[in-house]
């Protein structure tokens, strides 16, 4: 997933272990070092900000890491690392097209690392996967480098005491794309046979090369395994590579081809169960592979298909809509694998030996992009989110017994525009913007609703008419509620075909029972809400909505660089019109909407620097300007928010310039009371809405991550304390 920190799970249990921060960009690869001293855990990681991170972990808490190192040296982003039991060696590689060798020392009380070697490789093309081992039992390591190239290159080390570094020993080439992974395992259970090396590249194939021992050849042939009726015959080199390290021969064959996934493979991971070797892959086409050899002919079979068959979805690809499996890993005892998908879910496989089968587990679920905008439900018992992966998910707590916590339960928006805001309109509807210029509005189907009943608790309205199934038409954007018709009653054929029924609004009927939060595939297909309406009258994308507590109102916005598009629209819910005229007061992008608690006032705030309010005409649902401030903040305001009620017309704003204000009424006007530094942007602010004794509590989000909360004294609005969140 693209962000900055690295998550830690427990796979005996369901929920994240730990949030560990440091890097100032992308975390992209992570690695444990295998052996330390006195079985200190280490993790490794290498991110966008070009440097090699060092996290010693805690024996007594196995979630507890803190920064042990930073490895800087690389003038490019890290892509990938590699280690090897047995050894304190560690690679790295990155964007720079360079591999840096690095020693890891670890003491009882601190780890250092010393950087041993820089390999710069030639041709220049940049890594994207490494793989370290030991040949045979020896001290030498063996060194093999992927990337933007289709060729593996060896490196090798020498035991001899004049030099420990790596040197290139040999180049195999026969992949036709990009190599995105690499994997060593020992043949021999007892590390005294055969290393065999798998490479999976973006030409769909895998291929499994033969390291050997001496100066005689291996005697096994080529296999090349055909998982797909038609795949095409590949041309096939059995070239042997020989080299020498620490007075021995070694040489390098070409030892099978595994045919199957029909998109580019991301990971190949080895696994051993006794005597028998495992491999996994992960494919973009949405599938996982478990490939074993044929224990009578040598043969690698496809023994295990994880995932979905992309050819019925018609859109996985690696650029498509789905993305496929990023990654495959084994758990340590081989009984259970996870994948990590395109949309942000981590999928968990177990096999099951009484039944001989691998059964999907309930795995992690999230956002893989900006988080844009969030909203409770009107009661409080569920969270919606928006985000730029241009989807919209529910979240709730999952009750069972006196166990709880919060899932994934329901993904009512995947669209095909990034999301930037969304407001709850009621119990059940909710209303969405994103980067067009209509906003979408939302209802529950009956099957989320009886889900979110028996497994969260949440109460329904009876009396409430519900839609059923959802479907996502082909090459549309719409989630239509369609008609569920009787497996069993036969399509009606014959002359009468113009009013035949549209296969795309017909489905056939089913019933979506689960007995715990919904797995990745069922959120995607089962769990859409319908769309009920949609409202237009903006030109551009829409910036900010805001539904007023009755749920009579929705108060919307464009992104605007003139007055004339930076106006906020009035729609009313019953009939979904809008209401003239539309309120004026900004220049530039109102980028938030709040109403007050009673709804007779509605506070905008935008890239304008002002902040306005416009007041309720009684019994009427128009709006007209009351009050503004053309110089509210120094920069632009991002974020505002209302005291309860019994503070009077009182209200926060925050901005880019680093300052929260808090403003009250005095006399006829708006006077700024308290003035709260903030030590970067402020992005977003919440008053609690209802006080502490006689204090106010209000949220302060900040653009590097902060999230502080202040005690405020109700009476004349002092800041009295600060409780900063603790990012873990």
């Amino acid at each position: 997933m693209a962000t900055s920190r690295t998550y830690l799970q427990d796979v005996n249990r369901v929920g994240l272990g730990a949030l560990i921060s440091g890097h100032t960009d992308k975390v992209n690869a992570v690695r444990f070092l295998p052996q330390t001293f006195r079985d200190i855990p280490i993790l490794i990681s290498g991110s966008v900000d070009k440097t090699v991170r060092l996290w010693r972990g805690s024996q007594a808490s196995k979630f507890e890491f803190k920064n042990a190192a930073v490895l800087a040296g690389h003038s490019g982003s890290i892509n990938c690392l590699a280690t090897v039991a047995g050894s304190t060696r560690i690679a790295s590689g990155a964007a720079d097209a360079t591999v840096k060798i690095w020693e890891i020392t670890v003491s009882a009380s601190s780890t250092s690392a010393e950087l041993v070697q820089t390999i710069s490789l030639l041709p220049r093309f940049f890594p994207l996967a490494l793989a370290l081992s030991h040949l045979q039992e020896s001290a030498t390591l063996i060194l093999a480098v992927g990337g933007t190239k289709s060729f593996v290159q060896i490196y090798v080390t020498d035991t001899v005491e004049e030099s420990t570094l790596f040197t290139s020993r040999a180049t195999l080439t026969g992949h036709e794309g990009w190599i995105r992974s690499l994997d060593f395992v020992d043949e021999a259970q007892d590390h005294g046979g055969d290393l065999l090396l798998a490479s999976a590249s973006q030409d769909k194939y895998i291929r499994l090369w033969r390291v050997h021992d001496g100066e005689a050849l291996p005697t096994s042939g080529i296999v090349v395994q055909h998982s797909l009726p038609g795949a095409r015959e590949k041309s096939l080199s059995n070239k042997a590579h020989r080299f020498d390290a620490a007075d021995f021969k070694y040489s390098i064959t070409f030892e099978a081809l595994l045919l199957g996934h029909e998109d580019w493979i991301y990971t190949v991971t080895w696994n051993r169960q006794g005597e028998m070797l495992q491999l996994l892959s992960a494919s973009a086409d949405n599938s996982l592979a478990i490939w074993e050899s044929d224990p009578s002919s040598g043969i690698w079979i496809c023994t295990t298909r994880l995932g979905e068959i992309s050819a019925q979805k018609g859109s996985t690809t690696a650029t498509g809509s789905s993305g496929g499996f990023y990654i495959g890993l084994w758990s340590p005892n081989g009984h259970s694998v996870v994948s990590l998908s395109r949309t942000g879910s981590w999928r968990l496989w177990t096999h099951n030996a009484d039944q001989d089968r691998w059964l999907q587990g309930l795995g992690l679920t999230g956002h893989v992009k900006h988080v844009k905008g969030v909203a409770w439900a009107k009661g409080g018992s569920y969270l919606l989110s928006t985000s730029s992966d241009q989807t919209t998910r529910l979240h709730a707590e999952w009750k069972r017994g006196t166990n709880q916590s919060w899932h994934e339960f329901a993904r009512p928006q995947i669209h095909g525009y990034d999301l930037n805001c969304i407001e709850s309109i009621c119990d059940g509807r909710f209303i969405s913007g994103a980067d067009e210029k209509l906003l979408r509005v939302f209802d529950e189907p009956v099957d989320v609703a009886q889900m979110l009943e028996r497994l969260c608790g949440i109460t329904r309205n009876v009396g409430q008419e519900m839609p059923g199934v959802v479907n996502i038409p082909v090459l549309g954007l719409s989630n239509k509620a369609v008609e569920v018709s009787d497996d069993e009653e036969p399509l009606s054929v014959g002359d009468d075909e113009l009013n035949a029924a549209d296969p795309t609004t017909t489905l056939g009927s089913y019933t979506f029972i689960v007995t715990h939060p919904p797995l990745e595939d069922q959120l995607a297909r089962h769990t859409l809400w319908p769309e009920r309406e949609k409202l237009y009258g903006h030109g551009y994308e829409i910036s900010s909505v805001a539904a007023s507590n009755d749920g009579t109102l929705v108060a919307t916005a464009c992104k605007a660089s003139s007055a004339d598009h930076a106006v906020i629209r009035l729609y009313e819910t019953q009939e979904w019109r809008e209401i003239k005229p539309h309120l004026v007061a900004h220049s530039l992008t109102v980028t938030c909407i709040r109403f007050s608690a009673d709804d007779k006032m509605l506070l905008s705030v935008g890239r304008d620097r002002q902040w306005a309010i416009f007041a309720r005409e009684d019994g009427q649902h128009n709006y007209t300007l009351k009050a503004s401030n053309t110089k509210g903040h120094s920069r632009m305001i991002l974020s505002a928010s209302w005291t309860p009620l019994k503070y009077g017309r009182t209200f926060a704003t925050a901005g880019r310039d680093k300052v929260v204000k808090i403003w009250a009424t005095q006399g006829d006007e708006f006077k700024c009371k308290t003035i709260i530094q903030a030590p970067s942007p402020v992005t977003s602010v919440d008053f609690l809405p209802r006080s502490l004794g006689n204090d106010l509590i209000l949220a302060v989000g900040a653009e590097n991550g902060d999230l502080v909360l202040h005690s405020i004294r109700g009476s004349n609005f002092e800041k009295l304390r600060t409780f900063t969140i603790d990012r873990k």
